[in-house]
């Protein structure tokens, strides 16, 4: 199967079941993603397809093929980071950084959709991820604070 992610083309020899997730960490090696809970509830596996947030542990390969699949590690780099990744590092809204990653992504669906939302926009955008960090006010901060740079 081909798969474009990250602006590069791959193709991965897979069975068209496996989870997405899979092939990004495992045949990629983009572990930016992560694995949370497998069943599409906590958020940790979010990817970016076609624009919109998607969990990648339970989206099945075959339909991601011919999408662009965009991963954290696409989002921006350490020389030039993303103004939502600059936003995250400057409000410090990250503690363990396990599920951060899935957050950027969702957050990023949301930067690109519109460019001002109220708390309420942002929250519902983020529902779908559990953080047990307590970072969470922060993490609001950085959202808008990259909305507001972008």
């Amino acid at each position: 199967m081909k798969l474009r992610v990250n602006g590069r083309e791959h193709e991965v020899a897979a069975d068209p079941k496996t989870p997405l997730l899979y092939v990004l960490r495992n045949d990629l090696g983009l572990k930016g993603t992560r694995f949370g809970c497998g069943t599409g509830h906590c958020g940790a596996c979010t990817v970016l397809m076609d624009g919109k947030a998607s969990q990648s542990c339970d989206t099945p390969l075959w339909s991601a093929e011919g999408k662009d699949i965009t991963t954290i590690e696409g989002l921006g780099s350490r020389e030039r980071p993303h103004p939502l990744q600059q936003a995250f590092l400057d409000e410090q809204a990250a503690q363990c950084g396990y599920c951060i990653n899935g957050i950027m992504m969702s957050a990023a669906a949301l930067l690109s959709q519109k460019k001002t939302f109220t708390r309420e926009e942002i929250a519902a955008a983020l529902d779908r991820h559990l953080c047990r960090c307590g970072t969470h006010v922060r993490i609001l901060k950085a959202i808008e604070r990259a909305a507001r740079q972008s």
